[in-house]
């Protein structure tokens, strides 16, 4: 081979090597690959019980076909979980557009060909569907954070870090006034370095798709936050949540003690801590 046709193939072997990922320089996600993924104004916040000795494999299965089948219909997944102190617990949060999309979008998704082929092995694993809170943003900007999708190249381990859902089942017509309360306690985990990924109340409305119950024992306000390690969650988070947690017990505006739920992201969830420089 020729010096001339030696050099000639430089440019095209680097062009390989890019679309191969071996480019340092290649861009993290980041917001602005989300950027159209916004408004979901109704949320399920599901929590299955599962077969505990299946439940990893449940997520494995879940992860592998679901998420993107979803986005690809116009609903989004925003992260899926296996709840730390329920071993036989997986929880996923979905969103939808509005109340018709997710009449509209469910069926279209479990009368589809995706859901027929995987259902009987999903179903074998799972015991109950039921316990699921419909909710909605509290005001539009605290709506739930869409995140990028887990990068295979720049996330190698898959997603991390601590995912914390604190639940407050609130005494009829006092959302807003607990709301309202609760903002100091929610402000004091932002500072102690949590990101705040959303903050929800109950959604009071008929169920338009039955196939698919949901609780109707509400109401309830919602706390999401993403941490970066177990070391903030146990040292700077929990003291506060449990200081949250009894300060707002005593405003008589609640039904019961609030539950704090931690949930370890599955390596494919968006809600998760990202990788540095990701931000």
């Amino acid at each position: 081979m020729t010096e001339r046709a030696l050099f000639g193939l430089l440019p095209a072997l680097m062009g390989t090597m890019a679309l191969a990922g071996t480019n340092p320089t290649t861009p993290r996600p980041g917001p602005g690959q989300v950027k159209h993924l916004k408004g979901f104004t109704v949320v399920e916040f599901r929590r299955y019980t599962v077969k505990e000795s299946e439940r990893r494999n449940f997520a494995r299965c879940f992860e592998a076909f679901f998420p993107e089948a979803f986005q690809q219909m116009g609903s989004i997944v925003f992260g899926q979980f296996l709840e730390r102190d329920r071993p036989d617990t997986f929880t996923w949060i979905r969103g939808f557009h509005d109340l018709d999309a997710r009449a509209a979008l469910n069926a279209a998704f479990y009368d589809g060909p995706l859901w027929k082929e995987h259902s009987a092995t999903m179903n074998d694993r799972l015991i109950d569907h039921t316990n699921v809170l419909l909710l909605q943003p509290l005001r539009p900007e605290r709506e739930i954070l869409v995140l990028p999708a887990v990068d295979p190249v720049n996330e190698e381990t898959g997603a991390g870090g601590p995912v914390v859902a604190q639940i407050f089942a609130v005494r009829a017509g006092g959302v807003e006034a607990l709301a309202a309360k609760a903002e100091d306690a929610f402000a004091g985990y932002r500072g102690a370095g949590a990101r705040e990924a959303g903050v929800l109340v109950t959604l009071d409305v008929p169920n338009n798709f039955p196939r698919l119950p949901f609780r109707t024992d509400g109401p309830y306000l919602v706390w999401l936050g993403l941490l970066r390690d177990d070391a903030m969650l146990n040292e700077r988070f929990r003291p506060l949540a449990e200081r949250a947690s009894h300060a707002l017990s005593t405003t008589g505006l609640l039904r019961g003690s609030p539950e704090l739920i931690v949930l370890d992201p599955t390596p494919r969830s968006r809600l998760r801590r990202l990788p540095e420089g990701a931000e």
